[in-house]
C-alpha cells in the first residue's frame, strides 16, 4: 500500500506521524534482530491498549455494563493478559499459573451471539489496581520469555514463537472491540484523551456512483509458509471467478443514509430480512445506534465524546442496517442493489492497486492509527478510482464466514473461528481507523453476529449474479459425527477403512462381470458407495436415515465434509475431509443417495449388478423379507455382499424375525444357517465366512471394536 500523498496539516493529521508498529516478518535470518522486533511490537501493543483505558473517567466506569450484553470494562482490561497465561501453558513456556483466581474470572468473556441473551450474572470483580498489578506481572513474564525462548526463523505454526505472537495479535483485536464499548458508554463515564483525538474535518458529502469493475479471478487463503501471522481462517485456499458489477465510488456517507431514515426506512417492513426486522423490533431503532437525535439536529457520538453530525464521514450501521437500506435503493431505483461478497470485495481491492499497510510509512488509507482517532470524510482517501476499499470503517459483506479448502485449527486456540461457522457471522472487510497488526493485512477475515455493532459501515454495489453462499457447516450430532469419522476419518489401532475395505472384496469378488449398476444397501454416511464407484459405472447409497445419506449428498455436491469429534467432555476437536484428499472427487458424478426402507424398496432401485448391505440385517425389523426378494433386483450371475456381527436386538427386530442366533430343535442355529436357508435356492456362497474388524471412534480414549462376519453370494437362479 503506497503511502498517503494529501497534505499533514495539524487538522488533517491528528495523530503522530511516527506510525504504530506493524504485525511482524515471521522470516529473516537475523534472529537476535527479530526477537528484539517481537519484543518491541508487544509492549507497544500493551502500551495503546492500557492508554485506551486511561480515556475512562473515574473507577465506575470500569465495573459499569456499556452494554447489558458485554461485561463491563474491568473484564477486558484483565482478559487479554489471562489469555496469554492461557496460551503459554499450552505452549509449555509457562508452568503454573500467574493469578489463578483472576484467571478463571477473566477467561471467557460474553460473546454478542444474541441480541436478546441478557446476561445478569454477577462477579466479585478485583479493583483496578489490582487488575493493573496482575497485568504487569504477565508484561514482565512475557517479557523475559521472549528473552529467554530459543528463535529460530521462520516462526511457524509449530513454533512457541507463533503463540506468543497469537498473545499479542488478540491484544490488537481487543483493542478494537474495547474501542467500540467505551464508545457505547455513557459520556459521563469516559473523557477526551490526547493520544485519542478524532479527525476534525467535515465538510459536504459528495454524491455517491456506480463505477464498473471488471470480471477477474480472485485468489484467496494463506499457507503455513507465509511471512505474516494469520487466524485459522486465513489458511487454505480458495479461487473464485468474479462476474463483472459495478460498485459505490464511496462509503455509503452519514448524508447518505440519511435519504434512507428520511424515507422511513426503519419503519417500512419490506426493507427489512426476517433476522433484520426481529431485531428492529427488539430494539426499536429508528436511526444508527451511533446517532443522536437532538430536535431538528442530528449529532454523532465518537469514542469520547459527541459532535455535530459530520455527514460527510461514513454511516456506521449493522449489517441489518445496510441490507435494509441496499433493498430500499432496489426498490425505489428498479436496480438490483446489494452489499457486496468477500470475492468482490478482493476484487475491489485488486482493482484499487492495493498492497498491505507498509512497515515504516504512513498507510493509504485511515486505517492503523495513522491518521485519527474515528473516521473522517468519505472523499478523503483515494484508492484507484475508489475510496476507503480499506480503512476508514469496516465494510459489511453478504457473505458468512466459511472455511476455505483446507483449512485447519491450530491446537492453541481451537475455537478462534470454528463457533461462528454457523450462517450467522457475516464477513467485515477493510478494516477501520483503529484496525491494526493482522486486522490491517488483506488476509484478513473477521465476522461478528449481524445485529453487532463495530466501527462498520458499508458500499453498494449492482449485480446480476446470485450471492453464492458456502456451506460453512461443522456436523456436531454425536453419532453422526462417529459414523463421518467411522466412514471418512482415520484408521485406528491399523484397522482398515471397513467401508472401503467391503468395497475392495466386492469389486474383487465381481472378477469379470459386468460391472454397471451397484447398490450400496444401507449406505450409512456413504463411503463404500463413492468406493464402488471406482469400478462401477454407476452406484446407487439408499438409507433409512436421512440424516446419514445428507452426508455422502454434501460430499458428492460440494466434496467437504466437516465435523466435530469428542475429544473429553465438552472438548471438541474438528475434522474436515475432502473427495480430493480420499481420492474419490474424480466419482462423485457416479454416485446417487436415495432416502428409503431395505424391507420395502420401490421397484426402480433394481438391474443391480452388485449388492452390498453392510451391518444392516440385524438392524432390519423384517430381514426375511429383504434377503427373500433380494433377488429380484439383483441381475442373474450378480453378486451379493452380506457384511454384520448379528448383533441381533429386539429393539430393532423382534426375536422370531432374527435369521439366527438363537436354539433350534434343541440346536444352536447361527445366522450363517438362516442366510443359507433363506438364500439357499438362489444363491450359491462362494466366498466366506470372513471376519472384517472395524472400530468406531467414540472419544479420544474410547473406541467400539467390532468383528462383522462376510459372506459372498451369487445369484444362481
Amino acid at each position: 500500500m503506497p503511502a498517503h500523498s494529501a497534505s499533514e496539516d495539524s487538522t488533517l493529521h491528528a495523530l503522530p506521524k511516527r506510525v504504530f508498529p506493524r504485525t511482524p516478518d515471521l522470516s529473516g535470518s537475523n534472529v537476535e534482530a527479530k526477537r528484539e522486533e517481537i519484543r518491541r511490537y508487544f509492549h507497544a501493543t500493551l502500551d495503546r491498549y492500557e492508554q485506551l483505558f486511561e480515556t475512562l473517567q473515574g473507577e465506575e466506569a470500569y465495573f459499569k455494563k456499556p452494554i447489558s450484553l458485554r461485561h463491563p470494562l474491568i473484564f477486558y482490561l484483565g482478559h487479554t493478559s489471562t489469555f496469554f497465561t492461557n496460551k503459554l501453558m499450552l505452549a509449555g513456556l509457562i508452568k503454573e499459573r500467574i493469578n489463578p483466581k483472576m484467571e478463571s474470572m477473566f477467561a471467557v468473556g460474553v460473546d454478542e451471539m444474541s441480541w436478546d441473551d441478557l446476561n445478569t450474572t454477577h462477579y466479585d470483580w478485583p479493583s483496578v489496581d489490582e487488575v493493573r498489578a496482575y497485568r504487569l506481572k504477565i508484561r514482565n513474564t512475557v517479557d523475559r520469555i521472549i528473552s529467554e525462548v530459543p528463535l529460530s526463523l521462520p516462526i511457524g505454526w509449530d513454533s512457541p514463537w507463533w503463540t506468543i505472537i497469537m498473545g499479542i495479535e488478540h491484544e490488537r483485536i481487543h483493542l478494537e472491540t474495547s474501542s467500540v464499548l467505551i464508545r457505547q458508554h455513557t459520556l459521563e463515564h469516559v473523557s477526551a484523551h490526547p493520544a485519542w483525538r478524532p479527525c476534525g474535518k467535515s465538510g459536504q458529502a459528495p454524491q455517491n456512483q456506480l463505477i464498473h469493475v471488471a470480471e477477474g479471478t480472485v485468489y484467496l487463503g494463506k499457507n503455513k509458509t507465509d511471512r505474516t501471522y494469520g487466524w485459522d481462517n486465513e489458511y487454505g485456499s480458495h479461487v473464485a471467478e468474479v462476474a463483472a458489477f459495478q460498485a459505490s465510488k464511496y462509503l455509503v456517507s452519514n448524508q447518505e443514509f440519511l435519504a434512507f431514515i428520511d424515507a422511513n426506512g426503519y419503519g417500512t417492513e419490506s426493507f427489512w430480512e426476517e433476522e433484520g426486522r426481529a431485531w428492529r423490533c427488539h430494539t426499536r431503532a429508528e436511526y444508527p445506534t451511533f446517532w443522536i437525535r437532538q430536535g431538528a439536529e442530528w449529532r454523532l457520538r465518537l469514542m469520547t465524546e459527541e459532535i455535530p453530525m459530520p455527514w460527510d464521514w461514513p454511516a456506521e450501521v449493522n449489517y441489518h442496517e445496510a441490507k435494509a437500506f441496499c433493498n430500499w435503493k432496489a426498490a425505489t431505483s428498479g436496480q438490483s442493489f446489494r452489499l457486496p461478497t468477500e470475492d468482490e470485495w478482493y476484487r475491489l481491492y485488486d482493482v484499487a492497486g492495493l498492497s498491505d499497510v507498509p512497515h515504516t510509512e504512513q498507510a493509504a488509507g485511515n486505517i492503523h492509527f495513522d491518521y485519527f482517532a474515528s473516521s473522517c470524510p468519505v472523499n478523503e482517501f483515494p484508492q484507484g478510482e475508489f475510496y476507503d476499499v480499506v480503512g476508514n470503517v469496516w465494510q459489511w459483506t453478504e457473505t458468512p464466514i466459511y472455511p476455505f479448502e483446507g483449512f485447519d485449527i491450530h491446537t492453541h486456540y481451537d475455537d478462534f473461528t470454528t463457533p461462528t461457522f454457523d450462517g450467522r457471522h457475516n464477513l467485515i472487510k477493510g478494516g477501520s481507523w483503529i484496525s491494526c497488526g493482522n486486522e490491517s493485512l488483506k488476509s484478513a477475515r473477521y465476522a461478528f453476529r449481524r445485529h453487532f455493532f463495530q466501527h462498520a459501515g458499508f458500499r453498494y454495489v449492482v449485480g446480476d449474479t446470485a450471492v453464492v453462499q458456502h456451506d460453512s457447516h461443522y456436523e456436531t450430532d454425536k453419532l453422526l459425527s462417529e459414523y463421518a469419522e467411522f466412514h471418512y476419518g482415520d484408521r485406528y489401532f491399523d484397522v482398515p477403512n471397513f467401508p472401503k475395505s467391503l468395497a475392495e472384496l466386492a469389486i474383487a469378488a465381481m472378477g469379470g462381470k459386468p460391472c454397471r449398476k451397484a447398490l450400496d444397501l444401507g449406505c450409512a454416511s456413504g463411503r463404500a458407495t463413492f468406493e464402488l464407484a471406482r469400478r462401477f459405472d454407476e452406484v446407487t447409497g439408499i438409507d433409512f436415515s436421512a440424516r446419514f445419506i445428507g452426508q455422502g449428498v454434501q460430499l458428492a455436491g460440494t466434496g467437504v465434509l466437516r465435523y466435530t469429534l469428542t475429544d473429553e467432555g465438552d472438548l471438541v476437536v474438528y475434522r474436515e475431509r475432502t473427495l480430493t484428499g480420499l481420492g474419490l472427487d474424480a466419482v462423485r458424478h457416479k454416485v446417487a443417495f436415495y432416502q428409503g426402507d431395505a424391507c420395502n424398496l420401490k421397484p426402480l432401485f433394481t438391474g443391480y449388478d452388485l449388492i452390498l448391505a453392510a451391518n444392516l440385517i440385524d438392524r432390519l425389523y423384517d430381514p426375511a423379507k429383504l434377503l427373500t426378494s433380494i433377488h429380484e433386483r439383483l441381475n442373474l450371475g450378480g453378486i451379493l455382499l452380506l457384511a454384520s456381527p448379528y448383533t441381533w436386538l429386539e429393539e430393532h427386530t423382534k426375536r422370531e424375525a432374527w435369521i439366527g442366533g438363537f436354539k433350534r430343535d434343541g440346536e444352536s442355529f447361527g445366522t450363517l444357517d438362516g442366510l443359507n436357508e433363506v438364500l439357499g435356492d438362489r444363491f450359491k456362497l462362494i466366498q466366506g465366512p470372513k471376519e472384517v474388524p472395524f472400530v468406531i471412534r467414540e472419544t479420544r480414549r474410547k473406541f467400539q471394536h467390532t468383528l462383522s462376519e462376510v459372506t459372498i453370494w451369487e445369484r444362481v437362479a
